[in-house]
């Protein structure tokens, strides 16, 4: 059994990534957090000087509205899976660590300028120091759900620049509006049951104009354990995958302006399914989805589980496809309040020619 499997680019379905016309960042206001108390002084929550950033939980008391009840992802379940794989997840990441390289290539292609970076979804932290060094006057903020993952990621960065740390749910973020200058959330959306208050929320945070970056998973992901399993009982026993299209859709009904997202497939190959169930462990990715069986899996459905699964073998490997969706949008120059009034910032008011 190997514990490192061999990533493999199997097709890209664009031939490079889409060029972005420069566009000038209006600036952030200085910080992006959500006073509980207008009196309160917020500055003990920002990172330290020295020594660790502390990690400030927020649990939001409002129920997460859920689209597909059957599907929905079990967060408490899958809090406590990402809790228990934190010391263990990097050295299994690797499908993670990939996707979050040529995502991070994709910025090079645009002009930005941010003042203050979301890394949603951060996990234990993988993109947090590339995300320094490419914004070096730039704070990064590492928000995740599961605090275990964020007591490691809360180590990244050099000692006088840690990132500062944020425990909460990526549908229901303590942060107040117009905050944020770029979101970079890398294998975090398909752990959100409704991706339109996802969004909402996302463009909520952003400053006019602010550059949202993702990836998230489609839905052939895992494919061959799902085809296997299926044949084995009616469980759900793979987490579902929106379509790239529907994850397109949602981003234009939150208000995002010109969405544009790609499609590829990775593959992971393994000596035997004992490597890949290792490795789902290791991540934490393991089903949470309410729908999901209760119990202990006999070994009579875990044979014949691995032997449906044998018809997938390759040249002596058993593949582990992942398709993955690479997405990025805009939020509008303009915001509508509540009453109606529309705000732009100073930036995006053109100087009157000459006549």
């Amino acid at each position: 059994m190997e514990t490192y499997p061999q990533a493999e680019l199997l097709d890209q379905n664009m031939d490079s990534p889409p060029s972005q016309q420069p566009r000038d960042q209006e600036q952030g206001v200085p910080s992006p957090w959500q006073p509980s108390d207008p009196g309160r002084d917020n500055d003990k929550h920002q990172p330290r000087a020295s020594g660790l950033a502390p990690v400030l939980e927020v649990r939001s008391p409002a129920r997460v509205q859920r689209v597909r009840p059957d599907e929905a992802i079990d967060k408490r379940a899958a809090r406590r899976a990402f809790d228990r794989a934190a010391a263990t997840y990097d050295g299994v990441a690797v499908l993670q660590r990939e996707m979050a390289t040529r995502l991070l290539e994709r910025l090079d292609y645009v002009r930005l300028s941010p003042k203050t970076i979301l890394d949603l979804g951060a996990g234990t932290g993988l993109a947090v120091d590339d995300l320094q060094r490419r914004y070096r006057s730039a704070r990064v903020l590492a928000l995740d759900f599961a605090l275990g993952m964020l007591r490691l990621a809360r180590r990244r960065g050099s000692l006088l620049r840690r990132p500062a740390c944020l425990c909460a749910d990526a549908e229901a973020l303590p942060l107040r509006e117009g905050g944020i200058d770029f979101i970079f959330s890398n294998a975090t959306l398909q752990w959100c049951n409704d991706l339109d208050r996802t969004f909402a929320e996302l463009r909520r945070v952003l400053v006019p104009g602010g550059l949202l970056m993702f990836t998230t998973f489609g839905p052939d992901t895992l494919r061959e354990l799902r085809t296997a399993w299926a044949q084995v009982d009616g469980h759900g026993h793979v987490s579902p995958f929106l379509d790239m299209h529907d994850v397109g859709d949602a981003l234009v009904r939150a208000g995002f302006e010109g969405p544009v997202l790609d499609a590829e497939y990775l593959t992971l190959t393994y000596a035997d399914l004992g490597g890949l169930m290792d490795d789902l462990r290791g991540l934490g990715a393991t089903n949470a989805t309410r729908e999901r069986a209760r119990g202990l899996t006999g070994k009579a459905r875990w044979r014949a589980m691995r032997s449906a699964y044998e018809v997938h073998r390759q040249e002596g490997r058993l593949p582990a496809t992942y398709e993955v969706v690479y997405g990025h949008a805009w939020a509008p120059m303009q915001r509508v309040a509540t009453d109606g009034a529309v705000s732009l910032p100073v930036s995006a008011i053109g100087r009157r020619s000459p006549g």
